[in-house]
């Protein structure tokens, strides 16, 4: 039973994210198809208060492969990516006056989460439907970020409280 179940959900859940911008119908009511798709969680970001400390935990004590120091300046920070197989950790640190991780490691001292980092096959299709569904993008338009690739991030407040960065796969 549960097997079935969980087939008819994942049946539903293909449907939904169909790429064709085909409308279908489901019971009485019409389903639009997105023109983009959610993919895969990229990373989770942690902000640290010492880059240095963080890299050895991750790389020394806990035998993780880790990247070099990559200082992103049009986003105000440096970046070191951990990977973890099947997803990475980025750990972030201010990089300049006006970089938002200052802000939030002065409220959080020791640092923590910053933010989750999740794929997209259209980022431009998704900004435009994520408008028209009143979550505010924190950007008008995409940057380059990490990866080489276009990146946006949607507001805290309309993601239960969760800064969700978008990335285009």
């Amino acid at each position: 039973m549960a097997a079935l179940k969980a087939k008819l959900v994942a049946g539903l859940f293909a449907r939904l994210h169909w790429r064709s911008p085909i409308v279908r119908w489901f019971s009485d009511q019409a389903i639009p198809q997105s023109l983009w798709k959610l993919g895969q969680l990229n990373h989770v970001a942690i902000a640290v208060p010492d880059l240095e400390k963080a890299t050895a935990l991750y790389r020394d004590v806990l035998q993780a492969r880790v990247s070099e120091v990559l200082p992103l300046p049009d986003h105000g920070v440096y970046t070191v990516f951990v990977e973890l197989g099947n997803t990475k950790l980025e750990l972030l640190h201010p990089l300049g006056e006006k970089s938002p991780i200052t802000g939030f490691l002065q409220k959080n001292k020791a640092g923590g989460m910053h933010h989750i980092c999740l794929e997209v096959d259209n980022i431009s299709n998704a900004i435009e439907e994520l408008k028209r569904k009143k979550i505010r993008v924190l950007s008008d338009k995409p940057q380059i970020g990490a990866h080489g690739k276009p990146v946006v991030f949607l507001h805290p407040k309309d993601c239960d409280g969760v800064l969700v960065e978008l990335e285009e796969a």
